[in-house]
Protein backbone atom coordinates (compact mmCIF):
# COMPACT_ATOMS: atom_id res chain seq x y z
CA UNK A 1 0.00 0.00 0.00
CA UNK A 2 0.94 3.66 0.34
CA UNK A 3 4.33 4.62 1.61
CA UNK A 4 3.29 8.06 1.75
CA UNK A 5 5.88 9.15 -1.02
CA UNK A 6 5.10 12.77 -2.19
CA UNK A 7 6.62 12.80 -5.19
CA UNK A 8 4.69 13.02 -8.25
CA UNK A 9 5.30 11.75 -11.27
CA UNK A 10 3.75 12.27 -14.99
CA UNK A 11 3.09 9.24 -17.14
CA UNK A 12 2.98 9.65 -21.25
CA UNK A 13 1.90 7.03 -23.26
CA UNK A 14 -0.70 7.99 -26.53
CA UNK A 15 -2.22 4.18 -24.94
CA UNK A 16 -4.56 4.99 -22.32
CA UNK A 17 -4.98 1.68 -20.53
CA UNK A 18 -1.13 1.83 -20.77
CA UNK A 19 -1.66 5.34 -19.12
CA UNK A 20 -3.92 4.23 -16.95
CA UNK A 21 -2.42 0.91 -15.38
CA UNK A 22 0.45 2.88 -14.75
CA UNK A 23 -0.84 5.90 -12.67
CA UNK A 24 -3.26 3.45 -10.73
CA UNK A 25 0.09 1.47 -9.57
CA UNK A 26 1.66 4.18 -8.54
CA UNK A 27 -0.22 5.92 -7.18
CA UNK A 28 -1.08 2.75 -5.24
CA UNK A 29 2.21 2.57 -3.82
CA UNK A 30 2.19 6.27 -2.71
CA UNK A 31 2.62 8.89 -6.04
CA UNK A 32 0.70 11.39 -6.85
CA UNK A 33 0.37 11.26 -10.45
CA UNK A 34 -0.94 13.15 -13.63
CA UNK A 35 -1.43 11.67 -17.42
CA UNK A 36 0.01 13.01 -20.71
CA UNK A 37 -0.94 11.36 -24.41
CA UNK A 38 2.09 12.69 -26.18
CA UNK A 39 5.26 14.72 -25.68
CA UNK A 40 3.58 18.32 -26.62
CA UNK A 41 0.76 17.70 -24.00
CA UNK A 42 3.21 16.79 -21.52
CA UNK A 43 5.86 19.65 -22.13
CA UNK A 44 2.37 22.06 -21.64
CA UNK A 45 2.30 19.82 -18.24
CA UNK A 46 5.34 20.90 -16.96
CA UNK A 47 5.30 24.17 -17.10
CA UNK A 48 2.66 24.47 -14.79
CA UNK A 49 3.03 21.71 -12.47
CA UNK A 50 6.18 20.29 -10.61
CA UNK A 51 7.10 17.10 -10.76
CA UNK A 52 10.06 14.99 -10.44
CA UNK A 53 9.69 12.50 -12.82
CA UNK A 54 8.60 11.72 -16.20
CA UNK A 55 7.89 8.31 -17.76
CA UNK A 56 7.57 8.20 -20.96
CA UNK A 57 7.26 6.12 -23.88
CA UNK A 58 8.83 6.73 -26.52
CA UNK A 59 6.84 6.29 -29.66
CA UNK A 60 4.63 8.57 -29.53
CA UNK A 61 2.54 10.85 -32.17
CA UNK A 62 2.98 15.09 -32.37
CA UNK A 63 5.69 14.98 -29.86
CA UNK A 64 7.10 11.33 -29.45
CA UNK A 65 9.48 10.54 -26.13
CA UNK A 66 12.99 10.83 -27.34
CA UNK A 67 11.97 14.53 -28.31
CA UNK A 68 10.44 15.18 -24.79
CA UNK A 69 13.41 13.70 -23.44
CA UNK A 70 15.71 16.46 -24.87
CA UNK A 71 13.32 19.29 -24.02
CA UNK A 72 13.31 18.32 -20.23
CA UNK A 73 17.18 17.43 -20.12
CA UNK A 74 17.93 21.53 -21.55
CA UNK A 75 15.05 23.19 -19.40
CA UNK A 76 14.34 20.97 -16.47
CA UNK A 77 17.26 19.77 -15.08
CA UNK A 78 16.08 18.46 -11.99
CA UNK A 79 13.34 15.77 -13.29
CA UNK A 80 14.04 12.71 -14.20
CA UNK A 81 13.26 10.60 -16.79
CA UNK A 82 12.88 6.82 -17.25
CA UNK A 83 11.85 5.80 -20.68
CA UNK A 84 9.40 3.26 -21.85
CA UNK A 85 10.15 1.08 -25.37
CA UNK A 86 9.18 -1.88 -27.00
CA UNK A 87 11.29 -4.82 -27.03
CA UNK A 88 12.09 -4.45 -30.76
CA UNK A 89 13.32 -0.76 -30.43
CA UNK A 90 16.39 -1.43 -28.29
CA UNK A 91 18.15 1.55 -30.61
CA UNK A 92 15.81 3.78 -29.28
CA UNK A 93 15.88 2.84 -25.70
CA UNK A 94 20.02 3.53 -26.07
CA UNK A 95 19.68 6.62 -27.60
CA UNK A 96 17.46 8.13 -25.09
CA UNK A 97 20.44 6.24 -21.91
CA UNK A 98 22.82 8.64 -24.32
CA UNK A 99 20.96 11.48 -23.93
CA UNK A 100 20.40 11.37 -20.44
CA UNK A 101 17.59 9.20 -19.40
CA UNK A 102 17.75 7.92 -16.11
CA UNK A 103 16.22 4.47 -16.80
CA UNK A 104 14.64 2.80 -19.83
CA UNK A 105 11.97 -0.19 -19.53
CA UNK A 106 10.78 -2.26 -22.49
CA UNK A 107 7.54 -3.74 -23.03
CA UNK A 108 5.80 -5.77 -22.02
CA UNK A 109 6.68 -5.12 -18.13
CA UNK A 110 6.23 -5.98 -15.03
CA UNK A 111 4.53 -3.58 -12.93
CA UNK A 112 6.95 -4.06 -10.20
CA UNK A 113 9.66 -4.37 -12.05
CA UNK A 114 8.78 -0.12 -13.41
CA UNK A 115 8.15 0.54 -9.95
CA UNK A 116 11.87 -0.46 -8.76
CA UNK A 117 12.72 1.36 -11.91
CA UNK A 118 10.97 4.51 -11.00
CA UNK A 119 12.16 3.86 -7.07
CA UNK A 120 15.72 4.12 -8.45
CA UNK A 121 15.52 7.28 -10.40
CA UNK A 122 14.25 9.55 -8.02
CA UNK A 123 16.88 8.04 -5.72
CA UNK A 124 19.39 8.71 -8.41
CA UNK A 125 17.63 12.37 -8.73
CA UNK A 126 17.71 13.35 -5.35
CA UNK A 127 21.47 11.79 -4.47
CA UNK A 128 22.25 14.38 -7.58
CA UNK A 129 20.72 16.96 -6.11
CA UNK A 130 21.59 16.90 -2.45
CA UNK A 131 25.23 16.78 -3.71
CA UNK A 132 25.03 19.76 -6.09
CA UNK A 133 23.43 21.55 -3.26
CA UNK A 134 26.30 19.91 -0.89
CA UNK A 135 29.02 21.53 -3.53
CA UNK A 136 27.12 25.02 -3.52
CA UNK A 137 26.99 25.43 -0.10
CA UNK A 138 30.46 24.17 0.25
CA UNK A 139 31.74 27.03 -2.06
CA UNK A 140 29.84 29.43 -0.39
CA UNK A 141 31.32 28.56 2.90
CA UNK A 142 34.80 28.86 0.94
CA UNK A 143 33.83 32.40 -0.34
CA UNK A 144 33.09 33.53 3.57
CA UNK A 145 36.24 32.13 4.82
CA UNK A 146 37.98 33.46 2.18
CA UNK A 147 36.49 36.63 2.43
CA UNK A 148 37.23 36.44 5.93
CA UNK A 149 40.69 35.62 6.20
CA UNK A 150 41.17 38.50 3.50
CA UNK A 151 39.37 40.85 5.78
CA UNK A 152 41.98 39.85 8.54
CA UNK A 153 44.68 40.15 6.24
CA UNK A 154 43.67 43.52 5.14
CA UNK A 155 43.20 45.02 8.77
CA UNK A 156 46.75 43.01 9.96
CA UNK A 157 48.43 45.72 6.76
CA UNK A 158 46.48 48.73 7.24
CA UNK A 159 47.77 48.15 11.33
CA UNK A 160 51.39 48.06 10.03
CA UNK A 161 51.03 51.40 7.84
CA UNK A 162 49.23 53.09 10.83
CA UNK A 163 52.59 52.21 12.75
CA UNK A 164 54.25 54.04 9.84
CA UNK A 165 52.74 56.68 10.54
CA UNK A 166 52.96 56.29 13.94
CA UNK A 167 56.33 56.83 13.74
CA UNK A 168 56.02 59.50 11.02
CA UNK A 169 53.82 62.35 12.19
CA UNK A 170 53.64 64.17 9.03
CA UNK A 171 53.13 61.53 6.89
CA UNK A 172 49.42 60.82 8.46
CA UNK A 173 47.33 59.72 6.02
CA UNK A 174 49.84 59.77 3.31
CA UNK A 175 49.06 56.35 1.96
CA UNK A 176 45.68 56.30 1.85
CA UNK A 177 45.86 59.52 -0.36
CA UNK A 178 48.01 57.72 -2.48
CA UNK A 179 45.99 54.64 -2.29
CA UNK A 180 43.06 57.07 -3.34
CA UNK A 181 44.98 58.52 -6.26
CA UNK A 182 45.71 55.71 -7.61
CA UNK A 183 42.63 53.93 -7.89
CA UNK A 184 41.54 57.15 -9.37
CA UNK A 185 44.60 56.61 -11.90
CA UNK A 186 43.49 52.94 -12.32
CA UNK A 187 40.07 53.18 -13.15
CA UNK A 188 40.44 55.90 -15.69
CA UNK A 189 42.86 54.05 -17.17
CA UNK A 190 40.50 51.09 -17.33
CA UNK A 191 41.55 48.33 -14.75
CA UNK A 192 39.17 45.56 -13.97
CA UNK A 193 38.62 45.58 -10.39
CA UNK A 194 41.06 42.24 -9.43
CA UNK A 195 43.58 44.55 -10.59
CA UNK A 196 42.37 47.35 -8.29
CA UNK A 197 42.50 45.38 -5.50
CA UNK A 198 46.30 44.96 -6.48
CA UNK A 199 46.85 48.57 -6.54
CA UNK A 200 45.13 49.07 -3.77
CA UNK A 201 46.82 47.03 -1.43
CA UNK A 202 50.57 48.30 -3.17
CA UNK A 203 49.39 51.69 -2.31
CA UNK A 204 48.72 51.22 1.12
CA UNK A 205 52.04 49.53 2.21
CA UNK A 206 54.48 51.09 -0.61
CA UNK A 207 55.86 52.70 1.74
CA UNK A 208 56.01 50.17 5.00
CA UNK A 209 59.49 50.19 4.36
CA UNK A 210 59.94 53.19 6.48
CA UNK A 211 59.00 51.57 9.34
CA UNK A 212 63.36 50.41 9.29
CA UNK A 213 64.08 54.41 9.27
CA UNK A 214 64.99 55.82 12.74
CA UNK A 215 61.74 58.17 13.84
CA UNK A 216 64.82 61.45 14.57
CA UNK A 217 65.33 61.13 10.40
CA UNK A 218 61.41 60.61 9.17
CA UNK A 219 60.81 63.47 11.30
CA UNK A 220 64.13 65.66 11.25
CA UNK A 221 63.22 69.27 10.76
CA UNK A 222 65.51 70.84 8.51
CA UNK A 223 66.71 68.75 5.04
CA UNK A 224 67.89 65.41 5.32
CA UNK A 225 71.82 64.67 4.99
CA UNK A 226 73.12 62.44 1.74
CA UNK A 227 73.59 59.10 4.73
CA UNK A 228 70.23 60.41 6.26
CA UNK A 229 68.40 60.41 2.52
CA UNK A 230 70.01 57.37 1.52
CA UNK A 231 68.57 55.36 4.68
CA UNK A 232 65.16 56.30 4.09
CA UNK A 233 65.46 55.41 0.24
CA UNK A 234 66.51 52.14 0.99
CA UNK A 235 62.79 52.23 2.10
CA UNK A 236 61.39 50.34 -0.88
CA UNK A 237 63.60 47.25 -1.07
CA UNK A 238 63.02 46.99 2.90
CA UNK A 239 59.35 46.61 2.21
CA UNK A 240 59.70 44.73 -0.24
CA UNK A 241 61.53 42.17 2.18
CA UNK A 242 59.52 42.74 4.71
CA UNK A 243 56.16 41.85 2.92
CA UNK A 244 57.52 38.95 0.95
CA UNK A 245 57.17 36.75 3.90
CA UNK A 246 53.35 38.02 4.06
CA UNK A 247 52.04 38.33 0.18
CA UNK A 248 52.29 35.78 -2.29
CA UNK A 249 51.61 38.20 -5.01
CA UNK A 250 55.01 39.43 -6.74
CA UNK A 251 53.12 42.29 -9.13
CA UNK A 252 52.57 43.80 -5.48
CA UNK A 253 55.80 43.37 -4.24
CA UNK A 254 57.61 44.27 -7.07
CA UNK A 255 55.55 47.80 -7.46
CA UNK A 256 56.24 48.28 -3.97
CA UNK A 257 60.18 47.74 -4.53
CA UNK A 258 60.39 49.92 -7.39
CA UNK A 259 57.68 53.09 -6.87
CA UNK A 260 60.73 55.03 -6.96
CA UNK A 261 62.40 54.33 -10.18
CA UNK A 262 62.31 57.42 -12.68
CA UNK A 263 60.90 56.97 -16.07
CA UNK A 264 64.51 58.05 -17.95
CA UNK A 265 65.93 55.22 -15.65
CA UNK A 266 67.82 57.43 -13.32
CA UNK A 267 65.76 56.39 -10.24
CA UNK A 268 66.07 53.09 -7.79
CA UNK A 269 67.03 50.75 -6.14
CA UNK A 270 67.87 49.21 -9.80
CA UNK A 271 67.65 52.21 -12.29
CA UNK A 272 64.46 50.28 -14.44
CA UNK A 273 63.81 52.74 -17.55
CA UNK A 274 60.12 52.98 -19.13
CA UNK A 275 58.16 49.59 -19.62
CA UNK A 276 60.32 48.22 -17.69
CA UNK A 277 59.48 49.61 -14.48
CA UNK A 278 56.22 47.79 -13.28
CA UNK A 279 52.94 49.19 -14.35
CA UNK A 280 51.34 49.53 -10.81
CA UNK A 281 54.92 50.96 -9.72
CA UNK A 282 54.34 53.89 -12.58
CA UNK A 283 50.72 55.20 -11.35
CA UNK A 284 52.37 55.19 -7.98
CA UNK A 285 55.56 57.25 -8.58
CA UNK A 286 52.87 60.00 -9.55
CA UNK A 287 50.25 59.26 -7.17
CA UNK A 288 53.35 59.44 -4.41
CA UNK A 289 55.38 62.11 -5.52
CA UNK A 290 51.60 64.67 -5.89
CA UNK A 291 50.52 64.03 -2.48
CA UNK A 292 54.10 64.16 -0.68
CA UNK A 293 54.23 68.11 -2.66
CA UNK A 294 50.89 68.94 -1.58
CA UNK A 295 51.50 68.08 2.02
CA UNK A 296 53.76 69.47 4.77
CA UNK A 297 56.76 68.34 5.80
CA UNK A 298 59.39 68.63 8.76
CA UNK A 299 61.47 70.46 6.37
CA UNK A 300 59.14 72.71 3.93
CA UNK A 301 55.58 73.81 3.78
CA UNK A 302 52.80 72.14 1.24
CA UNK A 303 53.00 73.73 -2.46
CA UNK A 304 49.28 74.77 -4.19
CA UNK A 305 48.00 71.89 -6.55
CA UNK A 306 48.31 73.68 -9.58
CA UNK A 307 52.02 74.58 -8.70
CA UNK A 308 52.01 70.36 -8.38
CA UNK A 309 50.58 69.97 -11.79
CA UNK A 310 53.44 72.11 -13.66
CA UNK A 311 55.78 69.79 -11.87
CA UNK A 312 54.65 66.79 -13.07
CA UNK A 313 53.77 68.49 -16.34
CA UNK A 314 57.67 69.61 -16.24
CA UNK A 315 59.13 65.97 -15.08
CA UNK A 316 57.59 64.09 -17.48
CA UNK A 317 59.27 62.05 -19.25
CA UNK A 318 61.94 62.55 -16.87
CA UNK A 319 60.71 61.32 -13.68
CA UNK A 320 57.25 60.30 -14.50
CA UNK A 321 55.18 58.25 -17.09
CA UNK A 322 53.79 60.84 -19.47
CA UNK A 323 50.47 58.50 -20.12
CA UNK A 324 49.70 58.22 -16.67
CA UNK A 325 50.82 62.36 -15.93
CA UNK A 326 48.04 63.15 -19.08
CA UNK A 327 45.40 60.83 -16.54
CA UNK A 328 46.02 62.81 -13.13
CA UNK A 329 45.89 66.39 -15.09
CA UNK A 330 42.44 64.74 -16.55
CA UNK A 331 41.34 64.07 -13.30
CA UNK A 332 42.68 66.95 -11.26
CA UNK A 333 38.87 67.87 -9.60
CA UNK A 334 38.02 64.22 -8.29
CA UNK A 335 41.97 63.81 -6.95
CA UNK A 336 41.75 67.21 -5.47
CA UNK A 337 38.43 66.24 -3.56
CA UNK A 338 39.95 63.07 -2.35
CA UNK A 339 43.07 64.62 -0.91
CA UNK A 340 41.18 67.04 0.90
CA UNK A 341 38.48 64.61 1.99
CA UNK A 342 41.19 62.47 3.10
CA UNK A 343 43.31 65.35 5.59
CA UNK A 344 40.00 67.01 6.54
CA UNK A 345 39.16 63.10 8.25
CA UNK A 346 42.87 63.31 9.45
CA UNK A 347 42.29 66.76 11.40
CA UNK A 348 38.67 66.05 12.57
CA UNK A 349 40.45 62.64 14.31
CA UNK A 350 43.14 64.94 15.82
CA UNK A 351 41.24 67.39 17.25
CA UNK A 352 39.07 64.91 19.28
Amino acid sequence: MSTNKKEKILVVDDEENIRKLISEHLKHHGYYCSTAVNGKEALEKLENENVELVLSDIKMPVVDGIELLKRVISEYRDIAVVMVASSFDTDSAIEAMRIGAYDYITKPFYLDSLLLSVERALERRRLIIENREYHHNLELRVEEQTREIRNIFLNAIEALAQALEVKDSYTKGHSKRVTGIALIIGKEMGIDNKELDKLKLSGILHDIGKIGVKEAILNKPTRLTKEEYQSVMIHPETGARILDFLIKDKEIINTIKHHHEFYNGKGFPDGLKGDEIPFFARILAVADAFDAMTSTRPYRDAISFGYAYDELEKYKGIQFDPQIVDVVLKCKKVIEMVITEERESVLLAVDY
